[in-house]
Parts: structure tokens; sequence; C-alpha cells
């Protein structure tokens, strides 16, 4: 019930009531409507800064759904950086060496894209212009390498035609093959030593298998070191000599079936996959080396593995973990 209001009237020396009129109600009907107009309209734009509309969102999603994208884009150039660097380093010290010929220059290699300046200028005026700026110069990079290295692939191609014992030399496959309960495990470079719990170097690759995996000859050689006792920490191993200055080492096996002064040929059974010398798990222990120089393996797998299998194979080689020797 609303309170009646009283005036004090000097005239009389008393209060009086005030009676309100349409006039009093109207004007103070038309002050309320006006607040509350006001206070709605201050409401509604702060509503409006702080909670987002349906629309805003969506959009807000579709761009950090896109931003993800460009981060899961940028890692995966990542990986393929290190895969082309890979396939050029074994162009240029492996092929080129073995073909007599010299590599592309590294200037061509690293060179930009016709036009890259403007079309990065505009991109960098973009939102995210930044993100976005990074990966279009290393997608331009990636592009410009990848059809260096195919001509350089292709000039190797046109001068293999005489170089068939050259080639046969080469330990191109892996001495172990792909099936259940065999993977890479180890690669070339610092690892953690299984029993001093150091980091050493090692100077080859490591698969994993069960004991009696057959072991096979990565290029064609003649044995030259034949220990089925387990000298050294290698155990029983075998040492292969190619020619053209390329050995192999098969390390730890179970069982040697060949003998010193024998031929093979790439894919020969020559022994058993074992547990001897220093070893933590049955596996193979394999080494390449060229001119008496300890050579990464991997990057002479390239007559078994597709791209892909490559691809995982870099990834699991640059892996820093433990050594099983």
């Amino acid at each position: 019930m609303r309170k009646s209001k009283y005036i004090y009237d000097p005239l009389t020396l008393a209060y009086r009531k005030v009676e309100r009129t349409w006039k009093h109600i109207i004007r103070d009907t038309s002050l309320f409507l006006l607040a509350s107009a006001l206070l709605g309209v201050l409401f509604f734009f702060v509503i409006q800064l702080i909670l987002d509309s349906p629309k805003e969102k969506v959009l807000k999603r579709e761009l950090n759904e896109v931003l993800l994208t460009y981060e899961q884009l940028d890692k995966r150039l990542d990986e393929l950086l290190v895969i082309m660097e890979n396939m050029e380093q074994r162009d240029d010290e492996i092929y080129r060496v073995v073909f007599e010929s010299e590599p592309p220059p590294g200037e061509l290699r690293l060179s930009g894209i016709a036009g890259g300046a403007l079309r990065y200028e505009n991109i960098r005026n973009l939102s995210n212009g930044a993100l976005l700026e990074k990966t279009s110069r290393r997608i331009d990079e990636l592009s410009k390498r990848v059809v260096v290295q195919s001509e350089s692939l292709d000039e190797l191609a046109s001068l293999t035609g005489n170089k068939e014992a050259l080639l046969n030399a080469l330990p191109a496959i892996k001495p172990v093959k792909d099936q259940p309960g065999t993977r890479f495990s180890s690669g070339f470079g610092y690892r953690i030593h299984p029993i001093y719990k150091v980091r050493k170097k090692h100077a080859g690759v490591d698969f994993t298998a069960k004991k009696g995996t057959p072991i096979y000859a990565s290029a064609d050689g003649l044995i030259i070191s034949n220990d089925v006792y387990g000298g050294r920490g290698f155990g029983k191993h075998l040492t292969i000599s190619h020619g053209f200055g390329y050995h192999t080492l098969y390390a730890h096996m179970d069982k040697a079936i060949k003998r010193r002064g024998q031929r093979v040929e790439r894919g020969d059974l020559i022994g058993y996959v074992g547990n001897t010398g220093r070893s933590t798990a049955p596996h193979l222990h394999y080494e390449v080396i060229k001119n008496g120089r300890r050579v990464n393996p991997i990057n002479y797998f390239f007559n078994d593995l597709s791209p892909l299998q490559y691809d995982d194979l870099v990834r699991s080689a640059a892996a820093s973990n433990q050594s099983f020797d």
C-alpha cells in the first residue's frame, strides 16, 4: 500500500496530506518507465560485452579449429623437413659418391619461390598472419626442395647403367624382415647404455626380435670375420666385406651359418637372432661401415621400404631411447 505524503503548511502551522492527482501519477509512471528502459538498455549492452552470441560462438569455434589444423600442419612439416634433409644427405654422401657425380648446390635447394615476398606481405596483413606466413614459407621451402631432389634422382637414374656391381655392394635392405615380434628399437647416435646407464655413442641400429629370427645379408660380399665364440661385447657375430669400401656387422647372433671366406649375395640367410655378448634381450645389432667410418644404416634401407615405411623408420630412429647393447 502506497504511503501517504504530508507537507508542512506555514499558514496553518500544521501538516496537511498531499492529494495525488493524475498529473502526479503520470509523472511518476513516466519516470519509472524511463528508468526501467535505461536499465534494460544498459543491461543489454553489458550482456553483449560479456557473453558471445550464437554466431560468435560458432565463429570462435571455427577459428580455433583452423588454428589447431595449422599447428598440426606445422608439426607435420617439421617431420617432412627432417625426412627431406635425410634424403638430401643420402644423395650427397652416398648416391653421388657412388656414381662419382657432383650433388646439387645447397643454394639451389634453399633458394626461394618466385614472387614469394609479395605473397607473404599479403598474408601478413591477415588475422593470425604470423602463423600463416610461417607455414606458407615452410611449405614453399619444402616444395622447392622436393622439385630439386626429384630432378637429382632423375639424373642419378641415368647414371646407373654401368654400375651394377657397385649397386650390389650397397647394404640396401634391412637384415631382418618385418614380421610379428620384430621391430626397429634403437637408432644410430647417442643412446642410454642399458648396462652402464650413461649416454654412449651407439654406432649402429638395433632390431628386437624373437630368438631364432632369420638374419639376411644386406648386400653381396665376402665373410671376413666369424666369431662363433662371442668375443668382445658383440657376442657371436659376422662381418661382411662388400667391396667399394663397404662393410656390415651383424652382432649378438644365436647362431651363424656362414663361415669366413664364404661369399654371399644380398638376401642370403647368414644366421639367427640371439642374445649373446653384452646384450639385455634378444636382438640384432647391425652396423654399416664406409671407408672405415661407421655411418647411419637407415640411410641405406632404400630397396625394401616404401616412402611411408621409411618415414616411420626415420621418426623411430630420431627418438632418444635406450639401446640393447
